[in-house]
């Protein structure tokens, strides 16, 4: 088991599948506050979630076509070319990532490197070289067995179809739904 500490400790067994989410930079934080016991982590990240879905403010970057798709190239490009992760889903929505993945390599160097591979890139196409791309901080979460993995990989596809940006998740272009290769965790 791996672990490390930013603001708040993770802990990462080695070999299971991990839920990454990260998000834009200046994306305005959610006044979000919900009393010990009062809904379940999943349910909590899901209200948390669903304002990001809606991207009523802040930047949409990945909104346009060119900045998705070399997120998305740097997600298949880290599972086919680098070997640092088994991908199972993703999506790219306006203003933050999801991910499904069993990482092969410490998950901190591959976080950084699909951040700062894509951030330098998405920064040279808007002629922002320099500044924050992305939020410093992700949210992970490990996945503890079969069921929530199935859950968490519908909730990551059908993203697209609840932000109402698709009616099926296979016509979003930027998810793991509208693609083959999406292997199941070993």
């Amino acid at each position: 088991m791996s672990s490390f500490q930013r603001r708040l400790p993770r802990w990462r067994p080695d070999g299971r599948p991990l839920f990454p989410t990260w998000r834009l930079h200046n994306r305005p934080p959610l006044d979000r506050f919900f009393p010990a016991g009062s809904l379940s982590a999943g349910k909590a990240f899901a209200a948390l979630d669903r304002p990001l879905d809606q991207a009523l403010t802040g930047p949409l970057y990945l909104a346009r076509p060119e900045i998705a798709s070399l997120v998305v190239e740097a997600i298949l490009g880290g599972r086919d070319t680098l070997g640092d992760h088994d991908l199972h889903a993703f999506v790219a929505m306006a203003n933050h990532v999801h991910l499904l993945i069993t990482p092969a390599v410490p998950v901190p160097g591959l976080l950084q490197r699909l951040k700062g591979t894509t951030a330098r890139r998405a920064n040279q196409m808007f002629s922002l070289t320099g500044r924050a791309f992305w939020q410093e901080e992700s949210c992970d979460r490990w996945v503890r067995d079969e069921r929530e993995f199935q859950r968490i990989r519908a909730y990551i596809e059908e993203n697209p179809v609840r932000a109402g940006l698709v009616t099926a998740p296979e016509d979003y272009p930027w998810s793991s739904a509208s693609r083959t290769g999406c292997a199941a965790p070993g």
